[in-house]
C-alpha cells in the first residue's frame, strides 16, 4: 500500500517501465501537443520551402522538450501531487521512480531537445521551444499556488507549439500563426474551466488557486468558459479571412464553435460535473475537428 497523503491510500499497481515513463512525461498531453505542432507545419508548408524532414526534425524535438517540462513539472509538484487523488499515482508520489531520476532525466530531455531543434530545424523555433519549456515550469506551475489567473498563463505554453511547427517550416511569424496561436490559446480556457470544475476538492487539497477553488459558487469558471468560447467561435474565423483555410473552413468553424459554445453555456447554468464532463469532451472533439477542418480546406 501507498500512502500518498493523509486520507489518500493508494494502491501501486504493477507497472513497467515504458509505463511509468509515459505518465512522467504526460504521454497522452504530449501527443496533443505533437498534434498541434503538425497542423503548424503543414498550414505553413509551401511548395518550395522546407522538406518533409524538417516536420520530422521538429516534431521530435518539440516532443523531447514537452516531455522534460512534464516530468520537471512532476519533480516540482510532487508534494502536492501526492494530496490529490487524481495524482497519486503519479512515479513520484506513488515511488515508482525517485526525484533525482526524474530531475535528471526531465533536464536532459529538455537541454537535448532545444540543441535538437537549433541544429535540425532553425533558431527561432528553438527559441520558441525554450520560451514554451520557461514559461510552463517557471511561471506558470508556481503561478498555481498564487492565483487563479494562472490558467490564462498556462495557454501561452500550451500554444506556442503551433507556431514551433509553423516557423520550423518557414523561419519566421506571420499574421497567419499568430491567427493559429490565438485560436489554440482561446480553445484552452473553456477546457480547463471544465477540469477545474471536475477536480475542485482535488485542487483545492492541493492548495491550487484554480478558479473553482477561489470562487466555489463556479460563477466565476461559467462566466470564463462562456466568454472564451464565444470569443474563440469569433476569432475560429479568421484563417479565413487570412487565406490560410478556404470557406468551407469557415462554415465548419460556425457549426463547431456553435457546438463548443453551447456546451460552455450548458456548463455555466448548471455547474455539475455531468455538464463540465460534457464540455471537457466537447472541447476535445471540437479541437481535433477543427483542425482537420484547418488541414482539409488549406487555401
Amino acid at each position: 500500500m501507498n500512502s500518498a497523503s493523509p486520507g489518500i491510500t493508494r494502491v501501486a499497481p504493477a507497472k513497467g517501465w515504458i509505463s511509468v515513463y509515459a505518465d512522467l512525461v504526460k504521454a497522452r498531453l504530449v501527443s496533443m501537443v505533437l498534434v498541434t505542432t503538425l497542423t503548424g507545419a503543414y498550414l505553413g508548408w509551401v511548395p518550395g520551402g522546407a522538406d518533409f524532414v524538417v516536420i520530422f526534425h521538429a516534431i521530435w524535438g518539440t516532443a523531447l522538450i514537452a516531455g522534460g517540462a512534464a516530468a520537471l513539472n512532476q519533480f516540482l509538484e510532487r508534494e502536492h501531487d501526492a494530496r490529490m487523488r487524481r495524482t497519486a499515482g503519479r512515479p513520484l508520489p506513488s515511488g515508482r521512480l525517485q526525484p533525482l531520476t526524474v530531475m535528471l532525466f526531465g533536464g536532459t530531455c529538455a537541454l537535448a531537445g532545444t540543441i535538437y531543434l537549433a541544429v535540425l530545424v532553425n533558431p527561432l523555433t528553438c527559441v520558441l521551444g525554450g520560451i514554451s519549456f520557461i514559461s510552463y515550469l517557471f511561471i506558470y506551475t508556481p503561478l498555481k499556488r498564487l492565483t487563479w489567473w494562472n490558467t490564462a498563463v498556462g495557454t501561452v505554453p500550451g500554444a506556442l507549439p503551433c507556431l514551433m511547427g509553423w516557423t520550423a517550416m518557414r523561419g519566421t511569424l506571420s499574421t497567419e500563426a499568430w491567427v493559429l496561436f490565438a485560436i489554440m490559446v482561446l480553445w484552452q480556457l473553456p477546457h480547463f474551466c471544465a477540469i477545474a470544475w471536475i477536480y475542485r476538492e482535488d485542487y483545492a487539497r492541493a492548495g491550487y488557486q484554480m478558479v473553482s477553488v477561489v470562487d466555489p459558487s463556479g460563477e466565476r469558471a461559467g462566466q470564463q468558459a462562456v466568454a472564451n468560447a464565444a470569443a474563440l467561435w469569433l476569432v475560429s474565423l479568421t484563417p479565413t479571412l487570412v487565406h490560410l483555410a478556404g470557406w468551407g473552413y469557415c462554415v465548419a468553424a460556425l457549426g463547431l464553435g456553435a457546438v463548443y459554445l453551447l456546451h460552455a453555456v450548458q456548463f455555466a447554468r448548471s455547474l455539475d460535473a455531468r455538464r463540465a464532463r460534457q464540455l471537457f469532451r466537447t472541447s476535445i472533439a471540437y479541437l481535433a475537428l477543427l483542425l482537420i477542418a484547418l488541414a482539409v480546406d488549406k487555401q
